[in-house]
């Protein structure tokens, strides 16, 4: 089972519900942080990290010397990342999605296998939790090849829980594709009630089914639970605007372990989550 825990913004608790969920069910789970360009979960589970590997991704270097200037690499390129101006080929790095679509077409064989270093994944353990993330190499703009690796790493014989990045664009989606659940985390505020709108349509695309936690559940107003009524997405949890939690997130603890009346509730959001995947499995197949 692939839970992923994403939100439409950032700053509305996903990653203390990935980690504290994670806490919950112990040695059971492994805690992917696909959050890449800022992982966090460490600052809760205090892993060790026991093993580290550099990630690299494909960029073409070009012999200028065997290069016809044929022209055919740059008009294959979608992306714009190699440019034919006169007797030179211009390869820009940073605009390049490693297709080697250029590698392929190239007649002359002039094109050869760069790397480009994308960031590092690390394995540690931490709260008795299995965690694996992936660290952005400063200034790298290309995040989804690394989360796809920090994914590729996963024991799927396992309950595997992703700590998705913010937002609703590609790294979400990397995050997000091919899992069995989508847990998404919102606030009742005006700022959380839009970009859940736009994190549940992308969902939909992915046609994977979801569920919600409300977290400081009890201010803003009410226009979440109405659109959630009215989208028949579940209200899987609510989290209320505790100062105690509010105190224990800021010494970098899990709820679960500072408050121990909330792993029971924690245990039953994943027991929750797993009926809804059945109830969505039972659903597709009388259809």
């Amino acid at each position: 089972m692939i839970i992923s825990v994403a939100s439409g913004k950032g700053g509305t608790g996903k990653t203390t519900v990935s980690t504290n969920m994670a806490i919950s069910l112990g040695d059971a789970c492994t805690l992917l942080d696909c959050d890449v360009e800022e992982p966090n979960a460490h600052l809760f589970l205090h892993p060790h990290i026991n093993r580290s590997e550099t990630v690299t991704t494909f960029i073409p270097e070009v012999d200028q010397e065997r290069c016809t200037f044929c022209r055919k690499c740059a008009e294959i390129c979608r992306y714009r990342a190699i440019a034919v101006v006169g007797q030179k080929v211009l390869v820009f790095e940073n605009l390049c999605h490693s297709c080697e679509g250029c590698l392929v077409v190239c007649p002359d064989g002039a094109i050869r296998e760069g790397k480009r270093e994308l960031g590092v994944v690390e394995w540690g353990e931490g709260s008795g939790v299995e965690m694996i993330q992936g660290r952005l190499r400063v200034g790298e703009a290309m995040s989804p090849p690394l989360i796809k690796k920090v994914r590729s790493y996963a024991d799927l014989d396992r309950t595997v829980i992703i700590d998705a990045p913010p937002g609703t664009s590609c790294p979400v989606i990397a995050a997000m594709r091919g899992t069995d659940f989508v847990l998404l985390v919102t606030e009742p505020t005006p700022f959380g009630l839009h970009d859940l709108q736009l994190a549940v349509g992308a969902v939909r695309l992915l046609g994977i089914p979801c569920g919600l936690v409300i977290n400081r559940s009890d201010m803003g107003d009410g226009q979440v639970w109405e659109y959630a009524r009215q989208e028949k997405i579940p209200i899987l949890m609510e989290i209320p605007f505790d100062r105690r939690i509010a105190e224990v997130y800021s010494k970098g603890l899990a709820i679960v372990e500072a408050m121990p009346e909330w792993r029971q509730k924690f245990t039953e959001l994943f027991q929750q989550i797993q009926m809804e995947i059945v109830a969505e499995k039972l659903r597709r197949e009388s259809l």
